[in-house]
């Protein structure tokens, strides 16, 4: 039941970071982000993937709950993609600044 309801916690989160690139990719502003906020939610998943490779219970069953693990990378890899557009973004803020003065 635990690693159901983890999945459920995984899909929730992972269900706003497609909505969150597109803004991110269309606003072409880093305006509002927080790239702290960014990166310590890529830590937190890095230390998820971390955490269940080193359980001896996960890893002892692994061939059955491979899927925990799918979940976690799909989610680091959003939030990655996100980071990226935010560098991407601050340094369009930045030529925007600029040119303006």
């Amino acid at each position: 039941m635990s690693e159901i309801l983890e999945i459920v916690m995984l899909i929730s989160f992972g269900a706003s970071w497609p909505f969150n690139i597109y803004r991110s990719y269309k606003a072409k502003s880093a305006r509002g982000k927080s790239i702290f906020f960014l990166v310590f939610v890529f830590i937190g998943y890095i230390c998820g993937i971390i955490s269940k490779l080193y359980s001896q219970t996960y890893m002892a069953d692994f061939s059955n709950k491979w899927y925990v693990l799918i979940f976690y990378c799909l989610n680091l890899i959003m939030v990655g993609v996100d980071i990226g557009l935010y560098v991407r973004n601050k340094r369009i803020d930045v030529q925007n600044e600029q040119n303006e003065g």
